[in-house]
């Protein structure tokens, strides 16, 4: 009903019987950028590599943040350039 009936014969040609997901033109925003969550993590883990530089050690950040080891290590050194 949405598409001439010829795009649908050339669409069966390659496709028959399934789900075609057809998506927008132009550029898609990155994930967490609509709703902020991106920008959340980016401050959170700003928060984690300065605190960690004042001395507070992994396990602390760990627990406090409900985060694993290798993931506060990965952040201590991705930010590790940026100071507050």
């Amino acid at each position: 009903e949405v598409l001439p009936a010829e795009l649908v014969d050339r669409i069966q040609q390659y496709v028959q019987g399934a789900a075609l997901y057809i998506p927008k033109q132009g550029e898609r925003a990155r994930w967490g950028e609509k709703n902020g969550a991106r920008q959340l993590i980016k401050e959170r883990n700003l928060e984690i590599a300065a605190r960690h530089r004042r001395g507070e050690s992994i396990a602390r950040l760990m627990e406090e943040y409900h985060l694993g080891y290798d993931s506060i290590k990965k952040i201590v050194r991705q930010y590790r350039k940026e100071r507050l």
